[in-house]
């Protein structure tokens, strides 16, 4: 039996996870900045703001698809949301201590990954450097709602996927689409974010903090309300992985559910 304890295991998962949120809010929020920064050229070259929303969200999930498929995907699953990490979690996929090892891991990666959006000078500034914040005329509530509804639907998909052997491999590729649909249906309520530690990176850079807990209550309300909805899902999860399924290194056995099935 494995010790979960064992500290270079650990290590490996908390710099795993640090560095693939990192990426993704580098990656992606620069996505962000230079879609619609003030100054940007993508304003006259692309003038239709939806067609630039579906650009970008088709960017920001293109570069989480990366993450997943790259080395960091295969160490640590590429979690990189503390809505999917609490989900393995939810599941017995992964023990709580070391769930709570991706959490601080994922939290201290998007800030660290946000430092970087300071070059992008007063283009990042114009647009918070890509912070969630709730949109003008909405009710919290409302605002509230979207993010359950996204992250919902995300998480959904993302268990949906992973829980079948058939369409197992495809999972990354869910993340382009989804965004690419949801940022211009969703953005102007909440921002889109369905992951908190997307959401506190850009907030610290920026200093704005409008309804920060919204992007707490929101996407985790959802992924939980995902867990129950394909709960009879769980046992088809082989890992906490959203790629890299047939892993058999002793790191893996800590994300590994210990009764395997074919399903």
């Amino acid at each position: 039996m494995v010790d979960v304890n064992n500290l270079k295991y650990r290590v490996n998962f908390f710099i795993s996870e640090f560095l693939g949120t990192a990426l993704l809010v580098a990656g992606g929020l620069s996505a962000v900045i230079f879609m619609f920064g003030y100054g940007s050229p993508m304003e006259q070259l692309i003038p239709d703001v939806m067609t630039r929303q579906i650009i970008t969200g088709f960017l920001f999930g293109s570069v989480g698809a990366s993450i997943a498929l790259s080395p960091i995907g295969k160490v640590s699953g590429a979690h990189i949301n503390p809505a999917v990490t609490m989900i393995f979690w939810l599941f017995r996929k992964i023990e709580g201590r070391l769930a709570i090892t991706y959490i601080l891991a994922q939290l201290t990666g998007a800030i660290a990954g946000c430092l970087p959006l300071l070059f992008w000078g007063g283009m990042g500034r114009s647009v918070a450097f890509g912070a969630t914040l709730p949109g003008e005329g909405y009710s919290t509530l409302t605002v509230i709602m979207g993010e359950v509804i996204t992250t919902f639907t995300m998480v959904s998909l993302l268990i949906i996927f992973i829980g079948f052997r058939k369409i197992r491999a495809y999972t990354p590729a869910i993340f382009p689409v989804l965004y690419a649909i949801m940022v211009p249906l969703e953005s102007a309520i909440s921002g889109t974010s369905t992951n908190p530690a997307r959401s506190i990176g850009p907030s610290v850079i920026s200093g704005l903090w409008d309804g920060w807990w919204i992007y707490w209550i929101g996407p985790l309300a959802g992924a939980f309300l995902a867990s129950v909805a394909c709960s009879f899902l769980a046992r088809r999860i082989t890992i906490a992985k959203l790629y890299y399924f047939d892993g058999e290194s002793k790191g893996d056995a800590l994300l590994r559910r210990k009764v395997q099935t074919d399903l």
